[in-house]
């Protein structure tokens, strides 16, 4: 109902997730919005490279929020022929149809498995309360109708007021933030299901020091972005305090350094290859060209990747 004032955590919420969701619709978030997974098969490639690295026997990859299975089903193409691994896909809209019988659909993540759990524009989709400090610089939560109309509601206290003083405390009038406080927790429930090997989260990411002064909230919907409306009709998102989530003995680094640290570096294919394979150069073409945008400064390689070693206890 749009007279129905709500914080932003539980409107987006319901928007997402709940009857009716953006993510529960047929489309998926493919018909909405690209991501690496979508711009080449090099992401799902370096996917599993980072799988046969870990040397474990019989491993699991795990796929947090995982759309229609489009990076999983590129891992188990990439991995060398007769490689055991067990796939799971984690996510809350139904299984689509003709997927990888091989692939497991999944509500919740299995627990004690050893191998890699893979978060890939996951935590941008765990919904947040919204704060703004008001006129006289109390922290208040931001409230939010269906319409997407705004207001200013209680103020911020308990651990959400310890959060945002530790991760992101805003210094005037208008300034606002995502309280992250879901999403590290989600992080950390996700990456305790693992008994041994790699977590990667992979998304749009801030830091300490470069917070934005007026937070990342927005929409998208048929690929253009769009004002962020609770409604169901387009996905809300805002980018994700990666350091907060981070551990100590983590590494975070850009999607850039990490894809290169796979064998992803859009390096083009000598020209003499031209005229003596040319359907191997057009070939290696393309991958540059995919591979140039996987890492590209001012766009997808600037994501943040986390990456947090779990061993055995």
């Amino acid at each position: 109902m749009t007279d129905e004032w709500r914080g932003w955590r539980e409107a987006a919420e319901a928007a997402l997730y709940g009857t009716n969701g953006f993510y529960l619709r047929a489309e998926g978030p493919a018909g909405h919005f690209r991501t690496s997974v979508h711009a080449s098969p090099l992401f799902a490639s370096a996917v599993a490279r980072l799988v046969t690295e870990l040397e474990l026997d019989d491993p699991a990859v795990v796929d947090m929020g995982a759309g229609r299975g489009e990076l999983l089903t590129g891992v188990l193409a990439a991995l060398p022929e007769g490689f055991p691994v067990r796939a799971y896909a984690v996510e809350r809209a139904p299984r689509p149809d003709g997927l990888d019988p091989r692939i497991a659909w999944c509500s919740e993540p299995p627990t004690g498995v050893r191998g890699l759990l893979f978060a890939n524009e996951w935590l941008d989709n765990v919904p947040t309360d919204v704060a703004e400090a008001d006129g006289e610089g109390v922290v208040r939560y931001v409230q939010v109708r269906a319409d997407g109309e705004e207001r200013l509601g209680d103020p911020v206290t308990g651990p959400d007021a310890a959060w945002l003083a530790r991760w992101w405390p805003l210094a005037g009038p208008g300034e606002r933030a995502e309280i992250g406080r879901p999403r590290d927790e989600a992080w950390a429930a996700a990456v305790a299901t693992l008994q041994e090997g790699l977590a990667v989260a992979v998304d749009y990411a801030h830091a300490w020091g470069a917070r934005p002064p007026f937070g990342t909230l927005t929409g998208f919907r048929a690929g253009r972005e769009v004002r962020p409306v609770p409604d169901g009709t387009c996905d809300i998102t805002a980018h994700v305090a990666l350091d907060a989530c981070a551990p100590a003995g983590s590494e975070l680094i850009s999607q850039r350094e990490a894809l290169h640290r796979l064998g992803v570096s859009g390096e083009r294919p000598p020209l003499s290859l031209a005229s003596s394979d040319p359907a191997a150069y057009v070939k290696g073409l393309a991958a540059a060209g995919e591979a140039a945008e996987l890492t590209a400064r001012g766009g997808l390689g600037d994501f943040g990747w986390l990456l947090q070693r779990v061993r055995p206890v």
